[in-house]
Formats: C-alpha cells, sequence, structure tokens
C-alpha cells in the first residue's frame, strides 16, 4: 500500500506539495473550531462560508451534500439513507448525525467544521450535541445571519441571470444597462424559479418556525453571536473575525 500512495505523490508538482505543507504547517497553530452557520435563504451564508473555512482551516459540512455521498459510495449509512428516500421518507436524524460523525474523522476536519443546513430542529441540535459530547467535543460558536425579511425579499427578488454566461444582475444593486437583457449579448434574462416572493415567504415561514428554536437552543448554553447580515459582505467577514478571535 505504501509504496502506491508514494508514487502517487512522486507525481504531484513539488509547488503543490510545498503550498500543501505550508498550508498545514500555517493550519496547525489555529485553535480547533466547531461551528453552527444558521440564517435564512438569502442572508450570505454561502459567502462567509469559505472565508471562514480557509482562515481556520476547517472542513464545510453541508449536510445534503453529505448525503448524496454517502449514498454515492454505498456506504453502510448511505445505504440505508437512500432506502428511506427511495421510500419518499425523510432521513432520520440519527442517520444525518451519524454520517457527520463519519465526515468528522476525515483529516480536512481535524481542525473542525462549519455546519450549514444543519441542525434545523430542536431534536437535530440535541442529537448533535450528544454525538460530539460522546467523542468529548462540543459546538463553539453559531453564528446567527441575522436579517429582516423584508431586506432579504429585496434582496432576492431583484436578482436576474444570463442562463448562457452566468452573468448575474441585480435591479437595485448591479442592474443591467438596459433593464432585463444581457449587458453583453442584449438575450434576456431569467429568474430562478425558486426567487419569486411566493417561494421566498415559504421557505421563511418554515426557517422561523423550524429554525428559530434551534437559535434559542444555542442561546441557552451561550454560544450565539449574532451577526449583522444586512451589512456589505465585506463588513459581515470583519464580524465573523471578530466574534471568531475573541
Amino acid at each position: 500500500m505504501a509504496s502506491s500512495s508514494a508514487l502517487n505523490l512522486e507525481d504531484v508538482p513539488s509547488v503543490d506539495l510545498m503550498t500543501e505543507l505550508l498550508r498545514r504547517m500555517k493550519c496547525s497553530t489555529k485553535p480547533d473550531k466547531r461551528l453552527i452557520l444558521i440564517g435564512p435563504p438569502g442572508s450570505g451564508k454561502g459567502t462567509q462560508s469559505p472565508i471562514i473555512k480557509d482562515e481556520y482551516c476547517l472542513c464545510h459540512l453541508a449536510t445534503g451534500d453529505m448525503l448524496r455521498a454517502a449514498v454515492a459510495a454505498k456506504t453502510p449509512l448511505g445505504v440505508k439513507a437512500k432506502e428511506a428516500m427511495d421510500k419518499g421518507e425523510l432521513v432520520s436524524d440519527d442517520l444525518v448525525v451519524g454520517i457527520i460523525d463519519e465526515a468528522m474523522k476525515k483529516p480536512s476536519c481535524q481542525k473542525g467544521f462549519i455546519l450549514d443546513g444543519f441542525p434545523r430542529t430542536v431534536v437535530q441540535a440535541q442529537k448533535l450535541d450528544e454525538m460530539l459530547e460522546r467523542q468529548g467535543a462540543k459546538i463553539d460558536k453559531v453564528l446567527n445571519f441575522a436579517i429582516d425579511d423584508a431586506i432579504l425579499e429585496e434582496r432576492i427578488t431583484g436578482r436576474w441571470s444570463h442562463p448562457s454566461s452566468g452573468r448575474t444582475y441585480h435591479t437595485k444593486f448591479a442592474p443591467p444597462k438596459v433593464s432585463g437583457v444581457d449587458d453583453v449579448t442584449g438575450e434576456p434574462l431569467i429568474q430562478r424559479k425558486d426567487d419569486t416572493a411566493a417561494v421566498l415567504k415559504s421557505r421563511l415561514e418554515a426557517f422561523h418556525k423550524q429554525t428559530e428554536p434551534v437559535i434559542d437552543y444555542y442561546k441557552n448554553k451561550g454560544v450565539v453571536a449574532e451577526l449583522h447580515a444586512e451589512k456589505p459582505p465585506k463588513e459581515v467577514t470583519a464580524e465573523v473575525q471578530k466574534v471568531l478571535s475573541s
């Protein structure tokens, strides 16, 4: 086994090896962090998460992606998850927590993780805490991307894109030169189906009903940090860094 992996490394360009080595050395001095990102759709979690991941050498655990990967890899938990999905059932909380448990053992998760999209309910939060406790770990911080629903509506319903190039516009923040058409090709812009006010409204209702109790649950443990998610991304990044360095 050792010789085949050595061969693989021989094929890796030196500059890549050195870069990875330097990254690991830099990471070794970073404190461990186990973070949860909570916020409604459009609150900026997706923008901040890669920045936090790189800065603190964490792994990003997106439960949807992890479930799909476990199913594809046919792991014991993945097989169970697929059975539930095939029956049209929701994958059980215990299964999801098990998949997180497995993922945390990867070398990239050595310094900790960012959880996004989970826990969505208090029961899930309790199960996650129990699993971490068994490993002698706990959630260090819950970043709450707090933002007013009205601001989210303006952010999301204003998004338009040019499908073939992927160029994106916003009616207020980055409007096209001519309303409704792409700057370069002059072709019409489209709006994603889930970027409408009606879809957003139902997603926000679900978020408030299910997930806000999760924020209260972690507030009782004293680990919630409130972010002003309506601010420009750079200012939110600065807030995150301040919270995580304390």
